[in-house]
């Protein structure tokens, strides 16, 4: 490109944040420009954004994306810092994290901690530990109650990353190769503790919509680059018909809903289209052709994401993050329905000026 870039401020976009931008986009409906959205920013990232450290975008002291935290110790970005994120890079809403289901154990202490070391094998394992409870719901819409008085008197929304049912027990309480052995070899117990989960987010989606929330972001995995990890028809009747009761209450109740999952999920779409969620994220890029989603999907589910973490934005320069986010506008911006981001988060090893980069140029090429 011959545009000489400038890397490292970030420059003045078109609009305030405005989390009627966000939804509409999801909801293909016309926008000013296309919205930008990062669900996690590391924290070496954020500390050169705000120029302090405030944590990462979803905690202050921890790393709830890796997995359960002391959630005496680890909380939720203080709405402060996310606010004036969103404000200086042009993001439309805050969002709060409450992705695994808090199943705990007792420690050598007697006390309960977030489950460890993979510990379930058998059923009489599974009931040893502490079930999730109301009162872990209530911790989480303390938050909840918390970002949504931060946030008044601006247009910035609030939304909540949540419901990971199944990689909770697939990745934290079992040995993956155990999981995929009991789907075959002692289905009931997987429907069992899958049960057990979607009865928690059930009442948690109840209580999203007591409190008024903006938007849901739900995130699990279901598939590896070269596809989904289980048959389309079992991970129809273990995932999507449970992720249904899950998500009826917040559909019943208008708000809009994406669906995140890695890998080669192209079953999975038509399930997602024909239920009715909004957007669908984040279009992998090592096994998923953004041109040929927008061709086959793009008038019937929002599409976000596929910008690649590794290149441009690890290994590229800033000129090769301008070129890629023209590439992907071209495409994906035509007819709305596009959400800008990374395909996983904007992670510590990404070259600040390349993050400069990638904004501005979302904000140049996806005006309307």
């Amino acid at each position: 490109m011959n545009k000489k870039i400038n890397s490292y401020s970030f420059e003045p976009y078109t609009g305030e944040p405005d989390i009627q931008r966000l939804t509409d986009a999801m909801r293909r409906k016309p926008v000013d420009r296309v919205p930008n959205f990062e669900v996690i920013i590391e924290d070496k990232i954020v500390e050169k954004i705000l120029g302090r450290n405030a944590g990462n975008t979803l905690a202050y002291g921890g790393d709830p994306a890796k997995g359960a935290v002391d959630e005496n110790k680890v909380r939720p970005m203080y709405p402060k810092d996310w606010i004036e994120i969103c404000r200086i890079i042009g993001q439309d809403s805050i969002i709060l994290e409450a992705l695994w289901t808090p199943f705990k154990m007792i420690d050598g202490n007697g006390q309960k901690v977030p489950v460890s070391g993979k510990p379930v094998k058998t059923r009489a394992d599974f009931e040893k530990l502490v079930m999730p409870t109301d009162e872990d719901i209530e911790k989480k819409m303390k938050y909840v109650r918390e970002y949504k008085e931060a946030v008044r008197g601006t247009k910035i929304g609030v939304g909540v990353l949540y419901a990971t049912f199944v990689m909770t027990i697939n990745e934290f309480l079992m040995d993956l190769n155990d999981f995929m052995m009991d789907v075959y070899e002692d289905y009931a117990f997987i429907e069992y503790m899958f049960d057990v989960s979607t009865e928690y987010w059930v009442k948690f989606s109840k209580a999203l919509v007591n409190e008024k929330i903006d938007w849901c972001y739900t995130a699990d995995d279901f598939g590896f680059k070269s596809g989904l990890f289980l048959p389309p028809k079992i991970l129809k009747e273990l995932w999507f018909t449970r992720y249904k009761k899950i998500i009826d209450p917040i559909k019943e109740a208008g708000i809009a809903v994406m669906c995140h999952s890695d890998g080669k999920i192209d079953d999975i779409v038509p399930w997602l289209i024909e239920y009715g969620i909004d957007a669908l994220n984040p279009m992998d890029p090592y096994c998923v052709d953004y041109r040929d989603y927008k061709q086959r999907f793009g008038k019937d589910i929002a599409l976000w994401g596929n910008i690649d973490i590794e290149f441009p934005l690890a290994k590229g320069t800033p000129e090769d993050v301008y070129r890629d986010i023209k590439e992907h506008m071209d495409v994906l911006k035509p007819g709305y329905g596009y959400i800008c981001s990374s395909s996983h988060s904007i992670v510590n090893y990404i070259p600040f000026e390349n993050f400069v980069a990638f904004i501005n140029a979302v904000h140049e090429f996806g005006r309307y």
